[in-house]
């Protein structure tokens, strides 16, 4: 795992406890994995807090794959979206398919809604990888806090084109 060269200190400079104040954020968030999943948007979900979002509204779907599609009709209604969700290699090629089609979806969708959508989906070897980075007590990452600080930074970026422009 790496972790090395992160942003997350210049991310952390940047963001304030009024960065989100006024924005409505969603978390779409997969239902395998809860354990891990509810962890990830336990933190999320306090980070954005911290950051002062206006609303945050969280909607599950049954499994990393259905994450895009549920996006696709929800994002309209948000400045931004972050997805969370865990897939676990296994023994079979379900893994890679998986892996490449929501990562696909969610790339096209930001880049034809012109939104941010944070991408917490984790993709480990083993279950062990997913729990460091969870941001449970111990583990080495918080992928949800990540995510949530990503996605307003990018709010505020693009806020800040529209200013200067």
């Amino acid at each position: 795992m790496s972790g090395a060269g992160t942003p997350t200190e210049r991310l952390l400079q940047a963001l304030t406890l009024d960065s989100a104040r006024g924005k409505k954020i969603a978390i779409v968030a997969a239902s395998w994995h809860a354990d891990i999943v509810d962890e990830m948007v336990r933190c999320a979900t306090s980070e954005l807090q911290r950051l002062g979002a206006a609303q945050v509204d969280l909607h599950h779907v049954p499994g990393s794959f259905e994450i895009p599609v549920f996006v696709a009709n929800i994002i309209e209604s948000y400045d931004a979206i972050i997805t969370l969700g865990l897939v676990l290699r296994g023994e079979t090629a379900h893994f890679e398919y998986v892996c490449s089609g929501v990562t696909q979806g969610i790339v096209q969708l930001s880049l034809a809604s012109k939104k941010p959508i944070a991408f917490g989906v984790l993709m480990c070897e083993t279950l062990e990888q997913a729990i460091d980075r969870s941001g449970a007590p111990g583990s080495r990452e918080d992928k949800g806090a990540e995510c949530a600080q990503a996605v307003i930074a990018t709010l505020l970026a693009i806020d800040s084109t529209k200013v200067s422009s």
